[in-house]
């Protein structure tokens, strides 16, 4: 009960620390000696001093002591050691908490000889034999030890030298110098007792009847009154002796010990005992345990089976690999009678541990789907492991601190002790990848490293933890399409999966660089991706041709932006006017566009000819080719109809050295011919005049001007034009050609359209014959022109001042 119990096992006493008492405590541990004085217990000083500090299954601290030990208060058969214990929270040892155990336990009869074989010691105590003759001796005066040999003690009876026997010499060492080399000895009023460490430098390993021995040969010499008596204080311990197979520890010890049957005629068995963890097992205890326990002629067999009661697993690591190891602490012990010492008991504490066996561990994730959490749990683990770290996406955080990330922990522990860690954390975590699957389901990834540390060895080992939930909360983008005049539009609602998708116009990366070279239109707001594009671009694709309708669609991929696997497809069509693809121009100048057909893809625009075939193409793509000619050139032919005269021209393709087209596009331009009539009046004073009506072409041309002075006006590499409403923009119509001073310009209808379409609506006309609109709120005002090096001839330039306005419907803003 308490914080520490005690138990008296033979020769030796057992004091166990309590687990739960003692849990994540720092502790110092001291023995306490008769005057009241803590000596701090190191490892040299328990192996001299006859102590042992084990730590057994489940995490307790086990501290053992020899009834010879070097502290103990012997008092007739009664043995007493104390210990302290200081417990503090932290390595410091600060705010520490003081514990004493003083226990007591008896022990006897002493036998002639008694050996120990401990984890971390030998010990050897005999009886002391002083002859008759001796005892019956009687001094007048008293010892004077000093004056013979210094270094020899005054007591009544003391030791004063130590012989080690080794093969190729012997040594003697004093009392003092032995102790220095880490041995013990102690005399009692009856025994002469040697301790020996397994790491001194006199100890001997002797390999005997295949079994590997701790061996040391030595004779102790001690005092008595004036006379000196030397006793054999040789000891050995089996090192090895332990084979495991068949899922079966077995545990070999000879009986003849070379080394402590020296000079022996007889020997005889006297009693056999085994047990676990220093206690005795009968032979019924044995056999419910399948422990086997041979006494044969010539040795004593133990066999244990692996993972029986009273040993226990423990956590070991090995090149990073989580395992475990089958301990258990068995001693055996063996009388025996011979004829040179009479009954010596020979005591064997034997610490076993399996060899290391990898362990898998498993994994499981349980998804609580109302509460969006993920459970993952990790073990089970024996009570030796705990969790220290996770490393969450490169980083090492400590378990008190993951909740800053999302995560909860906590461990469960099972009834037989054993435990495993518990994850918790929320699928929208940032730490939680999350990948579209199909359909409506998205993949959640849990990617953690667990460092755990094993008690008391500290070691470490990484449990990776990739845990995957399968969620059907997918929701995808969709899109809508439209198009207006001139251009074909896709507006993307986004979805919760697309956050990492890219744009795609077949293999081609739809990137704000790449859609600025084009003339596209690429933009998001976090919500939406609006995509628009020109009907005559390189990326849409004309799927039908006929004289009253163009098909054009326009196709565009969402890519997984890691793996680049398609992922939606969106797409818009729409019909066009092939009047799109044409211009005829006041001028005589006809701009006409060829496009490739869906399934021609072997027809190369670049070699796309007029029915001149010297006409070239001004302009290709992939998909288009713009003509730019007039309508007296590239055999372009002319039909008058009553008060129209129409221009035809043919676009065609032809394969190498075949006169037929394979591709072949008519076009027309049609021109209004204005009648004109004879006018004849007569004046007496002057003779009639006459005009002859009569056809030809005028060259004109429409300027803009940054002043109202028309000294400079705006060059082609400044359109587009950017002006304020209500600010003025001031035009200029010159005749070009011919130059004919016989000839007046007039202006008859001037109109402004949202569009480069002439015919498109809607419009609002700035001149009506040739005068201003009266609608307007900012009526047109004209600038009279002057005779100057530039207007030669004034009466073939008009001059005029619009203000800035914009086309609206309702309240909104129409753009092109």
């Amino acid at each position: 009960t308490g914080p520490m119990s005690s138990e008296c096992l033979g020769n030796l006493l057992r004091i166990t620390l309590s687990a739960e008492y003692f849990e994540n405590k720092h502790l110092s541990l001291s023995v306490v000696d008769q005057s009241g004085t803590a000596w701090e217990l190191d490892e040299a000083m328990a192996a001299q001093c006859g102590y042992t500090v084990t730590y057994s299954s489940w995490g307790s601290i086990e501290f053992r002591a020899s009834a010879l030990s070097c502290h103990s208060c012997l008092e007739k058969d009664v043995f007493t050691v104390t210990i302290q214990i200081k417990a503090s929270p932290t390595s410091d040892m600060s705010n520490v908490t003081t514990h004493l155990k003083s226990a007591s336990c008896h022990y006897g009869p002493w036998s002639p000889r008694e050996l120990i074989c401990g984890s971390n010691y030998m010990e050897v105590s005999v009886r002391r034999e002083v002859p008759q003759t001796i005892k019956d001796f009687v001094q007048d005066e008293p010892e004077d030890w000093t004056l013979v040999f210094p270094e020899a003690k005054a007591e009544e009876a003391s030791i004063w030298q130590v012989v080690f026997h080794q093969p190729e010499e012997k040594r003697s060492l004093l009392v003092s110098n032995a102790w220095s080399a880490g041995y013990g000895l102690n005399t009692t009023d009856s025994r002469v007792l040697l301790r020996v460490p397994h790491t001194a430098a006199q100890v001997q390993l002797v390999k005997d009847q295949g079994i590997t021995f701790s061996v040391l040969r030595s004779s102790t010499f001690y005092k008595y009154q004036w006379v000196i008596l030397m006793v054999d204080t040789g000891v050995a311990c089996p090192v090895d002796g332990v084979d495991y197979a068949n899922k079966t520890i077995t545990w070999t010890v000879p009986k003849y010990i070379p080394p402590l049957s020296a000079g022996v005629t007889s020997f005889k068995d006297v009693l056999v005992e085994a047990g676990v963890d220093l206690r005795k097992l009968s032979a019924k205890e044995m056999a419910s345990r399948k422990y086997v326990l041979l006494n044969e002629l010539n040795a004593i067999m133990m066999k244990i089976p692996i993972g029986a009661e009273g040993g226990y697993y423990k956590t070991s690591v090995s090149n990073g690999q989580l395992g475990t190891k089958y301990s258990i602490n068995l001693f055996l012990e063996h009388q025996w009678e011979d004829s040179k010492w009479g009954l010596t008991k020979h005591t064997i504490i034997k610490e076993i541990e399996t060899p290391f066996e990898q362990v898998e561990v498993s994994i499981t994730n349980n998804l609580n789907l109302s509460a969006r959490l993920m459970n993952v749990t990790v073990g089970t683990f024996l009570p030796d492991v705990e969790l220290v770290n996770l490393t969450i996406e490169g980083v090492a955080v400590a378990v008190p601190e993951v909740v800053q990330h999302g995560y909860l922990i906590h461990r469960a522990r099972y009834t037989n002790g054993s435990q495993a860690y518990v994850i918790q954390i929320p699928l929208d975590a940032p730490s939680v990848k999350k990948e579209y699957m199909r359909e409506a389901m998205r993949a959640y990834t849990l990617n953690v490293t667990l460092i755990f540390v094993t008690h008391p060895s500290s070691e470490t080992f990484v449990i990776p933890v990739i845990a995957l939930s399968a969620v059907k909360d997918a929701v995808l983008p969709s899109a809508r399409g439209f198009c207006d005049g001139r251009n074909l539009h896709l507006i993307i609602s986004h979805g919760n999966v697309d956050q990492n998708w890219l744009p795609f116009i077949s293999d081609w990366h739809l990137t704000p660089e790449g859609a600025q070279k084009y003339n596209y239109s690429l933009r998001d707001n976090g919500t939406h991706l609006a995509i628009s594009v020109p009907f005559l671009s390189s990326h849409v694709n004309y799927e039908g041709f006929h004289t009253s309708a163009i098909k054009a669609s326009f196709y565009l991929t969402l890519k997984d932006g890691l793996t680049l696997a398609q992922r939606r497809d969106f797409s818009v069509s729409c019909i066009f006017s092939p009047s799109e693809l044409i211009q005829c121009l006041p001028n005589g100048t006809v701009i006409i566009t060829a496009i490739k057909l869906v399934g021609d893809e072997d027809l190369d625009t670049a070699l796309l000819v007029l029915r001149d075939r010297q006409c070239k193409p001004s302009l290709v793509t992939e998909k288009t080719a713009t003509f730019k000619f007039n309508v007296n050139t590239c055999g372009t032919s002319r039909k008058f109809n009553g008060t129209t005269v129409t221009y035809e021209n043919e676009v065609l393709y032809f394969r190498p050295g075949n006169d037929t087209p394979i591709y072949q596009l008519k076009f027309l331009c049609s021109y209004a011919v204005e009648q004109t009539v004879d006018a004849r009046y007569e004046s007496k004073k002057s003779p009639p005049p006459s005009i002859k009506p009569g056809f030809g072409c005028l060259t004109l041309s429409l300027k803009l001007f940054k002043e109202k002075s028309y000294s400079e006006p705006y060059q082609e590499s400044e359109y587009p034009v950017v002006k304020y409403l209500r600010e003025a923009l001031y035009f200029e119509v010159e005749l070009l050609q011919p130059k004919d001073a016989r000839l007046d310009l007039n202006l008859d209808n001037c109109w402004a359209t949202n569009s480069q379409s002439q015919d498109s609506l809607p419009q609002w006309h700035i001149l009506i014959h040739g005068c201003e609109n009266n609608k307007d709120s900012y009526r047109t005002v004209f600038h009279k022109v002057n005779y100057s090096l530039r207007a030669k001839f004034p009466q073939h330039l008009k001059r005029f001042e619009v203000r800035m306005f914009a086309f609206v419907q309702g309240t909104s803003l129409l753009q092109e």
